[in-house]
């Protein structure tokens, strides 16, 4: 996979930082700021359609990492609740926004006229949902999606039911249960002309179960790579390859956050990363309370497996001054590296070099802790879920 930050490291980008640092510590760094919030502010628009029933408020919940009674979420119910084209803003990633359209068969519109209706240019791609198997309407969709070469993909949702009703049978096995599900959706929607569809089944309420991960995957390989950044720090920790994937998303800028506060000379920087990190891998206190609401595990004991302080962003900061002085007198000996030559080939050189070198150990290392913080928190949920009659 491309590394979430090959655009910027590219000759043009790094002469343009150059050529501000030339000037002055405070222009190169306001480069620097440019970049990062370039890459920030990288619009994704999700759109998920399907008839009326078929858990697309739901989905669209979940994947913003918020329950069907959270007051921002998208209104559920056994009938279309969706009127117009609604977009709901990820709750920690404004720029990524997931559009709750109407049922196609819900509307006045034929399918070509609907695409033109929910004004289909502005997607990136588009999610089909449906509980059974994909209808007429569904098909028309992903035809007239197909012709306006626009990426969708078909999800085949509340799986949970399917398997809890299959295991009353004497002969009930999971994997074929799914197998025999994938296998119908896919047979059907090809009977239907629609080009090698791709199905995931899903569960909204156990997201870690099925195929949830890997539509997760499935998007994020066939994402444009300057999406691709946006896309995984928005998904859900459903797995701990979420967790790992985050973790390098935040590596890639790492070297640019060092930059940026021995440049700035400024703790703001280090505030900003910690409320960064907690957010991206779901550590803020809002996100741990509704992770301890839905799953009925108390609050207490997900703190408990954490290391790195909750709230007070002081003692994370004071943790971050003992790795940093060792960091300094580890860079004192070092005369190459990686790193080095980065910060080289942005204009910064001599001891403030050196300076970014330890500033970058230092931010590597605290990510290290919020990132085993999130496998711990993610594993005792999993646990505890997994116990559950």
């Amino acid at each position: 996979m491309e590394a979430p930050c090959d655009r910027f490291e590219n000759k043009e980008l790094l002469k343009e930082i150059k050529e501000a640092m030339n000037k002055s510590h405070e222009e190169g760094a306001a480069k620097i700021m440019e970049l990062l919030d370039q890459q920030k502010n990288t619009p994704l628009n999700i759109a998920i359609t399907g008839e009326s029933g078929s858990g697309k408020s739901t989905f669209v919940n979940v994947f913003r990492g918020i329950t069907d009674e959270d007051e921002s979420a998208a209104p559920t119910g056994p009938v279309e609740t969706t009127k117009e084209v609604t977009p709901y803003h990820h709750p920690k990633y404004p720029n990524v926004k997931l559009w709750d359209l109407p049922g196609i068969g819900t509307t006045t519109f034929p399918a070509d006229k609907y695409l033109e209706h929910v004004g289909f240019e502005k997607f990136d791609f588009f999610i089909i949902i449906s509980d059974t198997r994909f209808r007429e309407n569904d098909v028309k969709l992903a035809r007239e999606i197909q012709r306006m070469k626009k990426t969708f993909y078909f999800v085949r949702s509340k799986i949970d039911n399917d398997i809890r009703s299959e295991q009353k049978k004497r002969e009930f096995s999971a994997e074929d249960t799914l197998t025999t599900i994938r296998n119908s959706c896919t047979e059907g929607l090809q009977n239907e002309d629609i080009e090698s569809p791709q199905v995931f089944l899903v569960s909204a309420f156990e997201p870690h179960l099925y195929d949830f991960s890997n539509l997760g995957e499935t998007l994020e390989k066939q994402l444009p790579a300057h999406k691709r950044h946006t896309l995984l720090l928005a998904m859900p920790v459903i797995n701990l390859e979420i967790v790992n994937k985050k973790k390098e998303v935040f590596q890639g800028n790492i070297k640019y956050h060092a930059a940026l506060s021995v440049l700035l000379s400024s703790s703001a920087v280090l505030d900003k990363l910690i409320t960064e990190y907690q957010a991206g891998f779901g550590l803020d206190c809002e996100s741990l309370q509704k992770l301890a609401d839905r799953t009925g595990l108390p609050l207490t004991d997900l703190k408990a497996v954490m290391k790195s302080p909750l709230t007070d962003n002081e003692r994370v900061k004071a943790l971050f001054t003992d790795i940093l002085s060792l960091s300094a007198r580890a860079a004192s000996g070092a005369v190459d590296g990686e790193e080095l030559n980065f910060f080289s080939a942005l204009g910064i050189l001599g001891t403030t070099a050196l300076s970014c070198w330890s500033t970058y150990n230092s931010i590597n290392r605290l990510l290290d802790m919020f990132a085993d913080d999130a496998q711990r928190v993610f594993t005792k949920m999993l646990d505890h879920v997994t116990a559950m009659p």
